[in-house]
């Protein structure tokens, strides 16, 4: 495997905030999600992400922080793109072994590939100097990410370990609001400082 900081670092060097959206999962729909898995991905060169930090990225703007944007006015842009799009629930598997995390995937596609391409729209308006859209192709989350160590980790027995977890497994993360936040990295975890919660069609601000 490889690992997950030193293949973003030229994109998204550690320590640079860049703006993201996301679907945040509460902190039980979080540990539902990462619980049976926790004892798989404890191993070397596997960062597990903590219950706080879990996340499903709708869009990454690479290169573009808080300082570069009206917070506002972003804001107002996703509230006016958003407001007729009701809540909806993405439903997340058993995870899967890639080059650089172990993550879940979710569906349904299609609400959450509209999502992005609103959010897209309205944080280039925003925007006052450009930047990259780094957009999510399909829903998902990392249980863990490959940091230090990476060449060493065996994918096919971390592959085995969860096929060892009982099953069928599935949960569940409600999306009724979006969040913006400035995100960064330390080369082994990542984190953010909340700007804005966007809520969806009916739903009250936080």
């Amino acid at each position: 495997m490889e690992n997950f900081f030193t293949r973003v670092e030229r994109v998204w060097p550690a320590g640079r905030r860049d703006l993201h959206w996301h679907i945040l999962p509460t902190e039980a729909e979080a540990q539902a999600l990462t619980a049976p898995y926790a004892e798989v991905v404890a191993r070397p060169g596997l960062q597990p992400v903590p219950v706080p930090w879990m996340h499903c990225t709708l869009l990454h703007a690479i290169g573009l922080s808080r300082s570069a944007v009206d917070i506002g006015a972003l804001v107002e842009h996703v509230q006016e793109d958003v407001r007729t799009v009701a809540p909806f629930t993405l439903t997340f598997d058993r995870p899967a072994v890639g080059p650089v995390a172990v993550e879940i995937s979710g569906w349904p596609g299609r609400a959450f590939t509209g999502l992005g391409t609103a959010l897209t729209e309205a944080t280039t308006r925003a925007s006052g100097v450009p930047f990259t859209a780094s957009r999510s192709r399909y829903p998902h989350m990392s249980v863990a990410y490959t940091t230090k160590g990476a060449e060493d980790v065996d994918a096919i027995a971390v592959k085995a370990a969860l096929a060892d977890v009982a099953g069928p497994l599935s949960a569940t993360v409600s999306v009724d609001r979006l969040h913006l936040v400035e995100q960064w990295h330390d080369g082994a975890t990542i984190t953010w400082e909340p700007l804005a919660e966007v809520p969806l069609a009916g739903q009250a601000s936080a």
